[in-house]
């Protein structure tokens, strides 16, 4: 998988809140023109985007905020973890309390709790920028 694209309506906001999360801002861009129209199958395309990585450079997350044309919103809005669809994007980390305490200074919500299971993880999940549902996982020694 090369990356997971995520429309957002507030760019900076949603950068701040990956970065918060560990990931690295690797570049910003303005995208426009018949070729973005034919890939992303829409017409008069503008859209700036950036594109976040993992610390450890093998993932990668692409916000995109459209200016034309605008973006839709989703139904039903802040879906359930059942709803059909892409739900959540669930990223390993090393102290899952210092990252959902990074989170929540950028608006993040704990959905549930924060959970054990067996002797392997730590899982929790929140809400963050647009609704997108990201899962934290700290693996146990």
């Amino acid at each position: 998988m090369d990356h997971v694209g995520v429309v957002v309506d507030d760019l900076e906001a949603a950068i701040a809140f990956f970065v918060a999360l560990g990931m690295e801002l690797e570049g910003e861009a303005l995208l426009e023109g018949r070729w973005v129209d034919r890939v992303v199958g829409l017409d008069g395309v503008r859209a700036d985007i950036a594109m976040m990585r993992t610390p450890d450079g093998h993932g990668r997350l692409e916000l995109t905020k459209f200016h034309t044309p605008a973006a839709v919103g989703a139904e039903p809005e802040n879906a359930p973890a059942n709803a059909l669809g892409l739900r959540r994007i669930m990223f390993a980390v090393e102290d899952i309390e210092d990252v959902l305490a990074r989170l929540r200074t950028h608006g993040a919500e704990l959905i549930g709790g924060l959970e054990q299971y067996g002797d392997s993880y730590r899982l929790c999940s929140v809400r963050g920028p647009e609704g997108v549902i990201v899962a934290l996982a700290e693996q146990l020694d």
